[in-house]
């Protein structure tokens, strides 16, 4: 697809955000036509933290550029760009995990960039090889356990839980989940694809129940002795941890 505008795709916008910002500030400009005053740059995001809105405000103090922003589920904007094609006016995309940043990608909605800025701070393995995206921020997928019937030194390695001691007691959400996807993906790239079959399917053999729900699920599951480990991101037990629902909290300190 031949875009008339750049979509530099973001998994996170914490870091050199501001920076980033201004060195999408051109895209704007160069489509603003000279008779319009006020300069926008459109956003897509599936981002909804307070901390982006400030950066946000930084960015159109420091530039006088106007942030206009487009929230929705990642896949809902990634359908949105397929649809609006060349006639989009997203300059920027900013979504979670590189399965997404892929998908979007191998559907032509993404073209590359070139910045210093981020050739300078991002190392080449958090960039995709055409520059059609970065990371800036990157999230671990992790094992919890249950700390009342797991002792931590019995916890080592993904490829550890399709031993027979984990057969009944592991929990995760369904394998249509992108997280998922993506851990399979880095499976395959660290050990090939039949080492990874064989992993998949030794984890569903240790399955404790049907995959079903999202990671806090999981964590909830654990803390009700459904299961006593599970594969989440990190940040939903801090979420949890310091959430206004009793039950949440309850379930991560467990």
């Amino acid at each position: 697809m031949n875009k008339k505008i750049k979509l530099l795709s973001l998994t996170s916008a914490l870091l050199l955000s501001a920076s980033i910002f201004a060195g999408c500030a051109k895209t704007a400009e160069e489509k603003a036509p000279a008779q319009q005053k006020e300069q926008v740059v459109n956003v897509y995001s599936d981002r909804h933290y307070d901390t982006d809105k400030k950066l946000y405000e930084e960015f159109t103090k420091k530039t006088g550029i106007k942030v206009n922003v487009v929230e929705g589920k990642s896949d809902e904007l990634i359908e949105r760009l397929a649809r609006e094609g060349k006639d989009t006016q997203a300059d920027v995309l900013i979504t979670a995990d590189a399965g997404r940043l892929h998908k979007a990608k191998e559907e032509g909605l993404l073209q590359s960039f070139n910045s210093e800025i981020v050739n300078k701070n991002i190392p080449q393995s958090l960039r995709d090889k055409d520059n059609t995206w970065t990371a800036l921020t990157v999230r671990a997928r992790v094992i919890v356990y249950a700390k009342d019937r797991v002792n931590p030194s019995e916890l080592s390695t993904y490829e550890a839980l399709t031993d027979a001691k984990w057969k009944g007691r592991v929990l995760t959400r369904s394998s249509t989940n992108i997280y998922n996807q993506s851990l399979l993906a880095s499976m395959i790239e660290i050990n090939g694809e039949e080492k990874a079959k064989e992993w998949a399917k030794g984890l569903v053999q240790n399955f404790a129940r049907d995959p079903q729900g999202n990671d806090r699920d999981q964590v909830k599951a654990v803390a009700a002795g459904v299961g006593d480990v599970a594969i989440v991101n990190t940040y939903y037990i801090g979420k949890m941890l310091n959430s206004q629902d009793q039950e949440e909290v309850n379930a991560a300190k467990k």
